[in-house]
């Protein structure tokens, strides 16, 4: 009986698209402009971040000063 499970799997995702769309129903939406003006800041920001571009080999304290060798 194929129909039956064609329209128990329907059923199913139908009751999962309405699961779905009732927790997005809670969650708070950022508009368009705002986050285009958040990502803007946030690029302006990433220039100067040491995480995104690194830290230059003459002022990173954290640099291993001469590697040891012993022979």
């Amino acid at each position: 009986m194929p129909g039956k499970v064609t329209i128990g799997s329907n059923i199913g995702q139908a009751h999962w698209a309405v699961e779905q769309l009732q927790m997005e129903v809670g969650i708070d939406r950022v508009k368009v402009s705002k986050a285009a003006t958040d990502l803007l800041q946030f690029m302006e920001q990433a220039k100067s971040d040491p995480f995104l571009v690194g830290i230059p080999a003459a002022t990173n304290p954290f640099k291993e000063k001469k590697p040891c060798t012993i022979l």
